[in-house]
């Protein structure tokens, strides 16, 4: 242990890493390691919790931080008048009106609604107002229907269980039939602890716990040949059995046509599909169609499950299902709209505050909420800036995302169009989309560098049924959840390296109705009876965020967080010693890299400590490193065609943190299907990539300081 006094005085402690010279013969080198007692007593000694405490020169620095204090209060005080005349059930009923509804990406209702919003914007008299267009490739059902049956020895239908009023997008069109299987959620572990082998067999999952995408890709993973996904009566209590359910199977965003392209009109890309489309067909089914599966089925399912008790396990003997999809793709244009208030100070810096606007069906929870909250803030904001005076230093762009329902398509198309200058500019993502689905829970879903900003907020802002501020738990960020593949926040994050959050007031049980046609404004008022209210503290959760991040001279992104990140990581790749060991690899170069990004986070919080936050020059270098911090985890070694979520510890792929634990547990579980190629690439790549982000984090090369 050192203890050094590096900032200002305050004494600051941490590990040091040993430097070993070791001779062997005529070869040397210097290692750098950590022994493993001192590596897991590292623990609470690199987390790298600096206190910021600035160094002031003058009364200048002292009145300037008293006048950013003053004028936050006075904006959150500015933000709650004008949210109190805000009427957010009419907007959200306006959208659901007969004019607006159904409007699946693409259709003319979704087009008319981009344009009416588009208009609102330009009422709401922001700096610039637009829209883009994408031509993407949608799945939809086809002429001939999509039907489940029963069949007999000889393939003789038996039974026509359902021809579906839902499907499932982007499913492989084809006939398949095989004996039926119950494998619960889906989920890997539900595959693993299946006592019949669904090699060869359709499998009938539930909804719920993972997304539709998941559950395909692990069925598939066990050579499964079809899927069929329904929502049982436990989970989903919904009275009508005949429910016609609609979700997609890509596991990705995006068009799948055009994976790491953008899909504007006329451009020239060679043919090319996601890695993340399926090879097999998958349907959902009613809950009614799924009743009369089973009474073609026989074993009682686990009572484990929790599950209704008509479940049955598999396919009786002599009787086999038939499962045949008609799906076609089809070119469509999805338009998505765009508002901006420019910022004073900077202009060119700017967050974007989102929600889907397309739905299959109503869409009320899905789509209605979000893309009021939507309106109603571009609204509140422009009033705050034209009216009340508040000038924000950096610029706020609302969007309006289409094709949603099918994989964050809109979303994932502007990033790809605008990748190159978007990492640079943009440095979080406001994610509205279903924010309002009860009223018990405040669940949030966010990248480590928002924790600090979201806990501010959460003290701020009470829930509306309580009273409480939804701050009530100092480890809530053990809680946070993963983004899923099916918020629009994911690609800004994993795709983008962009700062993002995504957040709702909910209940602990799944909302009944999303991906179905009873996603209606009357049922969500009956489940949520305080919409207005609880639509007013989402609006506030993300007027909060939004003042925090224009207003205050550094950004509101806590870099420091990403030390607890990768010790975490360290620690699980701690209990794999012995596996690396045997395979003659050590962690001296990863303990390193992890020094390298404690120091750099350390030299960055020095420099702001000793910046007057009067000098706009400094601040702008200083917050520039910040704003970068999420995009050097985008690992820079694998291409963003075939692994477009790169990032290496909220993306997808074998590059992933996740990935490489996940490698090391195979080689316990199964040694046979362990790679050790695979994890010597994984194991340096992920060094180089943390040690990659340390330097960049430095600032300038002959700022870098480094054991590497």
């Amino acid at each position: 242990m050192v203890t050094g006094l590096p900032f200002g005085g305050e004494p600051l402690s941490y590990t040091r890493f040993s430097l070993a010279r070791q001779v062997d013969g005529d070869n040397s080198h210097v290692e750098m390691k950590l022994a493993a007692d001192e590596e897991e007593n590292a623990d609470s000694n690199m987390r790298a919790n600096v206190p910021r405490r600035r160094k002031c020169n003058g009364s200048i620095c002292y009145g300037t931080i008293a006048v950013i204090i003053f004028f936050l209060i006075d904006l959150k005080t500015m933000l709650s008048k004008e949210l109190d005349a805000a009427q957010f059930t009419s907007t959200i009923e306006w959208l659901n009106g007969n004019s607006y509804i159904p409007r699946e990406a693409g259709s003319e209702k979704d087009e008319n609604l981009a344009f009416a919003i588009k208009n609102r914007f330009r009422d709401f008299k922001l700096s610039k107002v637009w829209h883009d267009e994408h031509f993407v490739k949608i799945q939809v059902k086809g002429s001939a229907a999509n039907s489940v049956s029963v069949v007999g020895p000889s393939n003789d239908t038996i039974h026509l269980v359902e021809n579906p009023g839902g499907y499932v997008a982007y499913s492989k069109a084809t006939t398949v039939t095989g004996k039926l299987v119950h494998a619960n959620f889906g989920t890997k572990k539900d595959f693993e602890d299946l006592k019949s082998p669904v090699n060869g067999s359709l499998v009938i999952v539930r909804a719920g716990k993972i997304t539709f995408a998941e559950k395909v890709a692990n069925a598939e993973s066990f050579n499964a040949i079809g899927v069929l996904i329904y929502m049982d009566k436990a989970k989903f209590p919904i009275v009508m059995a005949d429910v016609p359910v609609f979700g997609h199977a890509h596991l990705g965003t995006g068009d799948p046509y055009t994976p790491g392209f953008p899909s504007f009109n006329h451009t020239q890309f060679p043919p090319s599909q996601s890695s993340g489309l399926p090879n097999i067909p998958v349907q959902t089914i009613s809950r009614a169609g799924a009743e009369a599966l089973f009474k073609h089925m026989e074993g009682e399912c686990p009572s484990g499950w929790e599950i209704d008790p008509s479940c049955r396990l598999q396919s009786s003997e002599n009787k086999r299902v038939k499962l045949t999809v008609n799906n076609v793709l089809k070119e469509m244009r999805i338009i998505n709209t765009f508002g901006v208030i420019k910022g004073f100070e900077e202009p060119d810096r700017y967050i974007v505050v989102g929600a889907q606007r397309d739905a299959w069906g109503p869409g009320a929870a899905k789509s209605s909420v979000g893309t009021a909250l939507l309106l109603e803030l571009a609204r509140i904001f422009s009033n705050m800036v034209l009216k009340d005076g508040f000038k924000p230093s950096r610029s706020i762009v609302f969007a309006s995302w289409s094709a949603g329902d099918f994989g964050a398509i809109g979303a994932t198309e502007w990033l790809e169009g605008y990748l190159s200058s978007l990492h640079l500019k943009a440095f979080t993502y406001i994610n509205l989309d279903k924010a309002v689905l009860g009223i018990s829970n405040f669940k949030v879903s966010a990248s480590p560098l928002l924790y600090k900003l979201i806990e501010k907020t959460m003290k701020d802002v009470k829930n509306p049924t309580t009273k409480r501020p939804l701050y009530e738990d100092s480890n809530w960020t053990n809680k946070v959840e993963k983004l899923s593949f099916d918020n629009a926040a994911f690609p800004f994050l994993a795709y983008s390296g962009i700062p993002a959050v995504s957040f709702c007031f909910c209940e602990d049980a799944d909302y009944l109705y999303l991906g179905t046609t009873m996603d209606t404004y009357d049922a969500l008022v009956r489940a949520v009876p305080q919409l207005d209210q609880m639509a007013r503290a989402a609006a506030e959760v993300a007027g909060q965020l939004m003042i925090k991040l224009t207003h205050e001279i550094e950004l509101n992104l806590d870099y420091e967080m990403y030390n607890n990140e990768i010790l975490s990581f360290v620690r699980g790749l701690n209990q794999f010693r012995a596996d690396i060991k045997e395979m003659g690899l050590n962690l001296q170069w990863l303990y390193s890299a992890r020094g390298d990004f404690f120091r750099a986070t350390s030299r960055l919080t020095t420099d702001f400590h000793n910046t007057e936050i009067t000098n706009r020059f400094v601040m702008r270098e200083i917050n520039d490193r910040i704003m970068k911090v999420e995009y050097h985890f985008l690992s820079p070694y694998v291409s963003p065609r075939e692994s477009p979520f790169r990032h290496i510890f909220w993306g997808c792929g074998s590059h992933t943190l996740s990935a490489l634990l996940d490698n090391l547990k195979l080689r316990q579980r199964n040694s046979g299907a362990f790679n050790e190629t695979l994890l010597r690439n994984q194991l340096a790549l992920a060094t180089w990539t943390i040690q990659g982000a340390a330097n960049a984090l430095s600032g300038d090369v002959w700022d870098v300081d480094n054991e590497f």
